[in-house]
């Protein structure tokens, strides 16, 4: 009986890569590539449309990433990589940056809240690769301060994000620009139809490359659920505080909620920061910076910040409000258990939202595990949090005061003798 060798692990020397980008991973201690990586270097290096769909957290910046660095190294013409947030364009800048300058590659970032007058000199400066939100690089394109009529490499990042978010206008009046003649990629996490139309308008008989279906999440997650009453939600937040001790990622549905919910883990005595749409683009750098560094141990954020926050060693990700959508909760938890490690992902839910919590095990396919709830340390509730009095302890209601100019009036009615 013959023996069957063991396949060789994948490898990066295996794909194709040039030298220099091959040092450059070795010295960052990349040695084995993703699924989407091995599937999708080799032919984005050989200039082929891509159509790339996998869980957020694997790594597709590299896969995009290196075949336009190494194309734009070797032939003429410039890139563009469009991305739905601005936290998304500078964590895909600072991923460019590790081999651009190998090349002698410039990179330039533009995004709404940033001051135009920078972003002119960037330009100004010849950049090679472009990474811009849909409005803001509009925006150059109305001002006539930037052409795309050389672009050569075309990416459209978290394209099913920019979908949701209602920038198809902004992305077809971008693709009007650019020349026919390009290569594009285009990655997602999920292939609604929209995407289909976008791809089957605008590339080139696309390889599609799928490594995962909808749904799937990363490996190494501990997905928990806690239904509680919504009274009970910062108590429990403060209980899993205490808990782990370890960098958190706190997930609210809106922008108010992360407001309340960032304030009130600060009087905790937790070291905390916020990112929304309601913060500027300076404070949303400083917050994920300093979650990056370890000056806040907690952040806050709303799914903005779903797709766009790459932080290796977060412990936990909890959902203090489920998503309105439940591919959103896939995205969330994916900010854990990155790069190969584990994490735990913790969900909040009312007993209300039954619906909510089955759409989301139906998409994963898999239950959520149910823990006891921990004994939750009593505390004073926010005004909001506060039920409504009951009927019998309500003031009554009083009739509204009247000025009247008879003295009488404010004497009361005369007594009947």
């Amino acid at each position: 009986m013959p023996n069957n060798p063991e396949q060789p692990s994948p490898s990066f020397l295996t794909l194709g890569i040039a030298p220099q980008i091959l040092q450059i991973l070795a010295s960052r201690n990349f040695v084995t590539p993703t699924p989407i990586q091995q599937q999708s270097i080799p032919p984005g290096i050989e200039g082929k449309d891509i159509v790339g769909i996998a869980q957020t957290g694997t790594g597709k910046t590299f896969a995009f990433g290196i075949p336009m660095l190494q194309r734009l190294a070797k032939y003429p013409g410039r890139g563009l990589v469009i991305v739905p947030t601005r936290e998304l364009a500078t964590q895909v800048d600072e991923s460019l940056r590790l081999f651009a300058p190998a090349f002698g590659i410039r990179t330039a970032v533009l995004i709404g809240g940033a001051s135009m007058h920078l972003q002119k000199e960037m330009i100004r400066r010849n950049p090679r690769i472009v990474i811009a939100t849909p409005g803001r690089l509009n925006d150059h394109l109305t001002q006539g301060t930037i052409t795309l009529r050389e672009v050569s490499v075309l990416v459209l990042d978290e394209a099913d994000r920019m979908l949701d978010m209602g920038f198809r206008p902004q992305i077809e009046q971008i693709l009007r620009h650019v020349p026919k003649e390009r290569q594009t990629m285009l990655f997602s996490a999920t292939m609604p139809s929209e995407i289909m139309k976008l791809a089957n308008a605008h590339m080139k008989l696309p390889i599609r490359i799928e490594v995962a279906p909808s749904g799937t999440t990363v490996k190494g997650i501990l997905q928990e659920l806690f239904v509680v009453q919504k009274i009970e939600k910062l108590p429990l937040l403060e209980a899993l505080l205490k808990e782990h001790r370890g960098s958190i990622l706190v997930f609210s549905r809106t922008k108010h909620g992360a407001k309340k919910i960032a304030h009130a883990v600060v009087s905790m005595g937790h070291s905390a920061a916020e990112i929304h749409a309601n913060r500027s683009l300076s404070q949303r750098r400083e917050a994920l910076q300093g979650f990056k560094t370890g000056k806040y141990r907690i952040l806050v954020a709303t799914d903005i910040a779903a797709r766009g926050i790459d932080v290796v060693g977060i412990e936990v990700v909890i959902n203090f409000d489920l998503p309105d959508d439940p591919h959103d909760y896939v995205h969330r938890i994916g900010r854990t258990a990155r790069a190969g490690r584990e994490g735990r992902a913790i969900s909040f839910a009312t007993a209300e939202q039954r619906n909510d919590i089955r759409d989301i095990e139906r998409l994963i396919r898999s239950s959520l595990r149910r823990p006891p709830t921990p004994v939750l340390p009593k505390r004073a509730p926010l005004p909001d949090e506060r039920p409504p009095a009951p009927e019998w302890r309500r003031p009554p209601s009083r009739p509204p005061f009247r000025h009247s100019r008879s003295r009488r009036s404010f004497r009361g009615p005369r007594r009947r003798r």
